[in-house]
């Protein structure tokens, strides 16, 4: 998304990265004031609710102005770099890009007061979107930072914001209504309830639709109560020094510590993914079993393949015990179709899938999330082997896209990398189970009649209730720790 003003300077605004998202943080800047720029060079990556994504500028110039500093949080339409096209300007040598500890709040800047007349009178030009999604309408102003009476954030406490506009009253965009503000989880449960988004009235700040907003639709109306008295005002705390402000060591994000706390702002992923834990949690109804099983036979196999790996189809690629576990589960569905689902509530219907999107829970230094290996199903043992290795790579490079998180239909956690024996594990939202594989290790076991040294793990399987009765969750899981026992299987279930 771009405007150009009369100086030949264009502005590129932060875009709509994901389906319906309203923010995104600026993680890290690849270039600076003074750079030369070409159309499609990368510039910055920004992360979302969703996915760190990388955003790409749509024309030659030369820098001139960062308009925020990494670790900024910015709506989308806000104009985030200004580039001088005009062809022969340069930009000033004494530019910079701010300093996150020194930089003026973006609504205070006077740049950006300047330059808003234009960007409101600046005809729409070419918008830079991610493949696969659209440009959500979104209001420039930029929305206050919550904070507490006793400024635990650092900073005054922001003033109240003015009242944001309906749906009705935003531009259409294309000709067409331009979607509701609400984010994935507020979505989700909209579409749980049968609530259309549409007919919401928002409260949040820029017209986003809330949680609340989303339960008043469909509660019946009260009576209203007498407003309580006002509780007598506590005294004043005495004076503390402000705390200290430091980035975070994983994402760079400011926090705020003192002696005795630390305080992490949650943010981008991890904020999607512990909203999205705790509706799943509440709204399928969870139920875990376990197996533990001797897997001796499949990691002589895996091995095996190690040995020699060209000989067995494997060369260059990564072979270890989660090849042969994705491809039990992959099985195990195969022979149990029914676990392969998803409830809609909306129409009261279970959706049964002919594919298998299969999810691999990646801790990342962003927080959990759960990239899918597309119509897994349908590979070989080597596809399989491959797919999972460019899912890891680029995992943990923070390089997954959105749309690699969306569409799964059944995941596996690996505990077992952390030496943890087994667990409990929560449904993705929208999935039918979750797979945890405990670790592997020698145990005392009964083989052929004699107690020997095994190599034994635990398999835990959470499914849900209203899809997946006891029967059908634990033919899956004995199916998953047979292939496991005895790899063979894998040639005669398939």
């Amino acid at each position: 998304m771009t405007t150009m003003t009369d100086t030949a300077l264009a502005e590129f605004k932060m875009p709509d990265v994901g389906e319906g998202l309203t923010e995104a943080e600026i993680l890290k800047w690849y270039v600076a004031p003074g750079d030369t720029v070409t159309d499609g060079q990368v510039v910055c990556e920004v992360e979302t609710a969703k996915a760190a994504v990388e955003l790409p500028i749509p024309f030659n110039g030369v820098v001139r102005e960062l308009r925020f500093p990494e670790g900024t949080t910015v709506d989308v339409g806000q104009v985030i770099i200004a580039v001088d096209v005009s062809g022969g300007a340069t930009a000033p040598a004494s530019a910079a890009a701010p300093a996150p500890e020194t930089a003026a709040p973006a609504e205070a800047s006077a740049p950006a007061q300047a330059t808003a007349p234009a960007e409101e009178a600046a005809p729409e030009g070419r918008q830079p979107v991610l493949v696969g999604y659209g440009v959500a309408a979104s209001s420039t102003k930029r929305r206050a930072r919550k904070t507490d009476a006793t400024g635990v954030n650092g900073t005054a406490e922001a003033a109240p914001a003015a009242p944001a506009p309906s749906p009705a009253a935003r531009p259409d965009l294309n000709g067409h209504a331009p979607r509701p503000l609400a984010k994935p989880p507020v979505r989700k449960l909209a579409k749980d309830l049968g609530v259309d988004l549409a007919t919401v009235t928002p409260s949040g700040p820029d017209g986003i639709i809330t949680r609340e907003d989303v339960h008043a639709a469909v509660a019946p109306a009260r009576p209203e109560a007498p407003a309580p008295q006002a509780a007598p005002a506590a005294p004043a705390a005495p004076a503390q020094a402000a705390p200290a402000r430091e980035p975070a060591p994983a994402t760079g994000t400011a926090v705020v510590t003192d002696a005795r706390e630390t305080r992490i702002p949650v943010k981008g992923v991890r904020k999607a993914t512990a909203q999205a834990m705790v509706d799943s949690a509440f709204s399928a109804p969870h139920v875990t079993e376990f197996v533990t099983v001797d897997v001796t036979r499949t990691m002589k196999l895996i091995e095996e393949i190690k040995r020699d790996p060209a000989e067995h189809g494997f060369e260059g690629l990564r072979v270890n015990p989660l090849l042969l576990i994705s491809k039990a589960l992959l099985v195990a569905i195969k022979r149990n179709p029914a676990v392969n689902a998803t409830w809609d509530e909306a129409n009261q219907e279970i959706v049964q899938k002919h594919y298998v999107n299969l999810g691999i829970a990646a801790a990342t230094p962003r927080g959990l999330i759960v990239p899918n290996i597309k119509d897994a199903h349908a590979k070989t043992l080597p596809e399989l082997a491959e797919s999972l290795g460019e899912l890891v790579t680029t995992a943990r490079a923070g390089k997954t896209s959105p749309g690699a998180m969306q569409g799964g239909t059944v995941t596996i956690t690996n505990v077992g990398v952390f030496g943890v024996d087994t667990g409990t594990p929560i449904l993705n939202p929208g999935e039918s189970a979750i797979l945890a594989v405990g670790s592997i290790k020698l145990q005392p076991w009964v083989h052929k009649g004699k107690v020997k040294p095994r190599q034994v793990t635990t398999l835990a399987l959470s499914f849900d209730h209203r899809l997946v009765d006891g029967e059908l969750g634990s033919k899956v899981l004995a199916d998953v720790a047979a292939i496991l026992e005895q790899p063979k299987r894998l040639m005669t279930w398939s």
